[in-house]
């Protein structure tokens, strides 16, 4: 595969993860911004390859050879990060755009060979899954923190939105994976909360406690 087949197998899959119907082209021009022709013309070229199912004004869904082409791009992608944040001291925050290049690296004798430098990891540092060589994902249960109320306590788990500005922002206040919160209040108005991190109160909006998983 391409480049570009890879990085559009990859988007349907984080699409597919959060839409139970099939995806629609504008979803996917929308989410890597590029025109709808274009993507309609990939998703051709992959149906020819039979990586997806695309029909016509209904959608697409992944096959189930083109998910798994798919986990094995994202797995590539997670153990990279977990490599630049635990080996090279990398941030969070400035991993994901390094791990996009080298998730095109084709061989997979690397991959499994630094898979197991770094003891298998199942998470990746924003807390999202690695599948294994065999496509398989080990799911923790974990729930937004925006849905805790007063007196609920949690241990952060990973984030829902992995771009610089945010983890940056959970940098400053203190947020990292495997944090303690505490919800200290909840308000009815905004649904913002006062938590308490550590020895630190802060309060956070709606959106931010959206964006954290906590278990």
């Amino acid at each position: 595969m391409t480049f570009s087949e890879e990085n559009y197998l990859k988007t349907i899959y984080h699409l597919t993860a959060v839409s139970e119907v099939d995806i629609s082209t504008n979803a996917i021009a929308e989410k890597i911004e590029i025109k709808a022709s274009s993507v309609t013309d990939m998703l051709k070229k992959l149906a020819e390859k039979e990586l997806v199912n695309y029909i016509k004004y209904q959608g697409v869904s992944l096959t189930d050879q083109g998910q798994l082409a798919a986990k094995m791009i994202v797995r590539k992608h997670r153990l990279w990060e977990t490599f630049l944040v635990e080996k090279l001291d990398f941030s969070w925050d400035e991993v994901h755009d390094l791990a996009e290049q080298l998730e095109h690296i084709k061989s997979e004798k690397l991959i499994n060979k630094l898979d197991d430098f770094l003891g298998n990891p199942t998470e990746d540092p924003h807390g999202d899954p690695i599948p294994d060589a065999n496509g398989r994902i080990i799911k923790v249960d974990k729930q937004l923190l925006s849905e805790f109320e007063k007196n609920q306590i949690g241990i952060c788990m990973g984030v829902k939105d992995t771009s610089s500005d945010f983890l940056k922002y959970l940098d400053k206040q203190e947020i990292a994976l495997g944090s303690q919160i505490e919800i200290i209040e909840k308000e009815s108005f905004d649904s913002s909360l006062r938590i308490r991190v550590g020895t630190k109160e802060i309060t956070v909006s709606n959106k931010i406690a959206s964006n954290i998983y906590i278990k």
